[in-house]
């Protein structure tokens, strides 16, 4: 029975096998944890703002309401400016006219109806519905639009018989919540677009800087579970893109309706064209993690150059995010940028096989996307790219110009030639020729 016993060794074997296992969970956790409170800290000021935007455009359309538009409640007054401020960031301009077009939209279906069928339960049904479908063909999608339109239709359809007039108080309220909360965003609490994007683009360029080192130093260590783990974690990302579109979007609303925020339009312009080639690096990131580990399980070749390459891009990716900041012409990022594809070269130059050579080529595409981030042309970017990591090569492997740039001549050429040779040979008189023009025997 005692021979029937697994050894000592592969208990703990095993053992050293959970504990990792366990290790790596709870640093994944403390590594998301921590990623989270410092998504929560960058959001808190944005919180903030918004809140005071909301707080002070309801008070003010309800005072704007109750002084100017008569007598009444005018609930929906600062209800629209609310919904104005805090349901349509980025896109408040937009969402204020579907508010107004709902809100006539199910006026005129709620009234027209109402004189046809009448009032009751299954009317009301029957316009709500109405209104619904016809606001879902007009806007495409759901929206302030569609709430709107079938929310009046409720209002008109249920409280018309027991109150008349409704129609016009709630055409104003819409209008007077829907300026003032315009103006208070655009005139009187503008946020400022840089520190919205650049808090929303912190955490990509975190997780890119810091992936890139590890998955750098995990290649040149021949970890491939490192490298899984790099995977995993910039698979993580796709809630800070959302993020990031939604404060691209809101951002560009503020250098368009704020006057207080039009000289912020350049460096805005200059900011978002970075900050939109993110997604495109998150991927390209993605591919050199995965090709990394692929080649490593197949234990490819991994010359020295290629780890470096690596660590160079995720420099590159921390300058363009210093160079984002301030008015430089991204000269720093470039640099760095033909260093990497420089390496790469080297590396395929040195020898790699089939997914070490994949790993070459998607450190050339994200140099390229990289380059694009900074305003070079795509057509541009490829040139600087493909010279790069041609004069990598050329350094490794120097090229036999001999061989390389012997030009072959034309049949023109050939032709004078021959034609030359034949009367230099009749000028000579053929000395020591005999009369076959062959050497004497």
């Amino acid at each position: 029975m005692a021979d029937d016993r697994p050894p000592a060794g592969r208990d703990r074997s095993r053992l050293e096998t959970a504990a990792e296992k366990s290790g790596q969970f709870v640093e994944s956790v403390r590594h998301r944890s921590g990623q989270a409170g410092r998504l929560r800290a960058r959001q808190w000021e944005i919180t903030l703002v918004i809140a005071a935007q909301a707080g002070l455009a309801a008070a003010l359309a309800a005072l704007i309401a109750q002084h100017f538009l008569g007598s009444g409640s005018h609930v929906f007054a600062p209800a629209a400016a609310v919904g104005t401020i805090a349901t349509a960031i980025g896109q408040r301009a937009r969402r204020t006219f579907e508010l107004l077009a709902g809100v006539a939209l199910g006026l005129i279906i709620g009234d027209t109806l109402r004189f046809v069928v009448g009032s009751g339960p299954w009317q009301t049904g029957l316009v709500v519905a109405l209104a619904i479908a016809t606001a879902l063909l007009v806007a495409g999608k759901g929206g302030p639009l569609v709430g709107q339109a079938g929310g009046t239709a409720v209002l008109i359809t249920t409280l018309a018989p027991m109150e008349s007039g409704l129609e016009v108080p709630r055409i104003f309220d819409a209008l007077v919540g829907g300026v003032v909360g315009l103006v208070v965003v655009a005139l009187l609490l503008p946020v400022n677009p840089m520190r919205v994007l650049d808090r929303a683009a912190a955490p990509i360029f975190d997780v890119l800087c810091e992936q890139l080192a590890e998955l750098a130093q995990a290649v040149r260590d021949r970890d491939s579970d490192r490298t899984l783990r790099v995977l995993d974690q910039l698979r993580g990302s796709d809630d800070d893109l959302g993020r990031l579109h939604d404060a691209l979007s809101g951002a560009e609303e503020v250098v368009t309706i704020a006057p207080a925020r039009w000289h912020r339009r350049q460096q805005f312009h200059r900011y978002a064209l970075s900050a939109g080639h993110l997604e495109r690096l998150l991927l390209d990131s993605r591919a050199l993690a995965r090709w990394s580990t692929t080649a490593l399980q197949y234990d490819e070749p991994i010359p020295p150059e290629l780890p470096d390459a690596i660590a160079r891009l995720g420099a590159a990716v921390a300058q363009l995010r210093t160079e984002c900041r301030g008015d430089d012409a991204f000269q720093n990022t470039r640099t760095q940028v033909e260093e990497c594809a420089n390496l790469a070269g080297r590396a395929a130059a040195r020898g790699v096989r089939s997914f070490g050579d994949a790993l070459v080529t998607g450190l050339r595409t994200a140099a390229s996307d990289l380059l694009r981030a900074t305003g070079c042309a795509p057509d541009d970017a490829n040139r600087i790219v493909r010279a790069a990591a041609g004069a990598g090569e050329a350094s490794v492997h120097p090229p036999t110009r001999r061989h390389l740039y012997r030009i072959r001549p034309t049949r023109a050429a050939r032709t004078r030639r021959r034609a030359d040779l034949a009367a230099r040979r009749r000028h000579d008189g053929r000395a020591g020729l005999p009369e076959s023009g062959r050497p004497a025997r």
